[in-house]
Formats: C-alpha cells, structure tokens, sequence
C-alpha cells in the first residue's frame, strides 16, 4: 500500500492510501478526488485521467508508452511530465507519489 497525494489545480492537497497493483486512476475514482473524469473507465482510450507527475517521481514512474502518448495528444495543456493516471500502477515503490491534475479536462 502507498499513500498517493493528489494536488488539484488550485493548490489543495489531498493524500489516499492505494493498494498495490490498482492505478493511480482507480484511486481517484474511488475517493473522488476532483480533477479526475476517467470517461474510458482506465483502457488508455481517453485523456480524461491526465496528470502532472512532480518532478521528483518522473524517474521512478517511467515514462509514457507509444500509446499512451497518442491519448495525451487529446489532453488539456499537456507538458513533458504529463501522464494519464490509467497507466500508473501503484506499489511501494510509489509511496508518497506527488500527481497534479490540469485546470481541467480534455
């Protein structure tokens, strides 16, 4: 389990404990952070789980597949640390992973 802290676009903080092997997505869902649409349902098929991963965790998270790039291509103000929270499977190693969500959608 790893505690995932969500940061909305205006600046406030919200931190949920996440089970091993669900994503980050899922998460998200599940304690309705706000920011977070996932209209696909977690099948890399929409931009709607977009995030921002802090800088610190770029490394650690890895980096986006061909096709999760082609989605983010459809995402709301896309930058170099853009990933779609769908494909981010959490385990211990992301503990107190830092993800910001766009003003807003795709």
């Amino acid at each position: 389990m790893a505690k995932i802290h969500f940061v909305d676009h205006k600046g406030e903080t919200r931190t949920v404990d996440v089970e091993n092997g669900a994503t980050v997505m899922e998460a998200a869902i599940r304690n309705s952070i706000p920011g977070i649409e996932a209209e696909c349902g977690g099948a890399c098929a929409c931009a709607t789980c977009h995030v921002y991963v802090d800088e610190a965790w770029r490394e650690k998270v890895g980096s986006p597949t061909p096709m999760e790039e082609d989605m983010l291509d459809f995402g709301f103000d896309v930058r170099p640390n853009s990933r779609l929270s769908c494909q981010i499977k959490v385990s211990d190693e992301l503990e107190g992973l830092v993800v910001a969500t766009p003003e807003r959608q795709a």
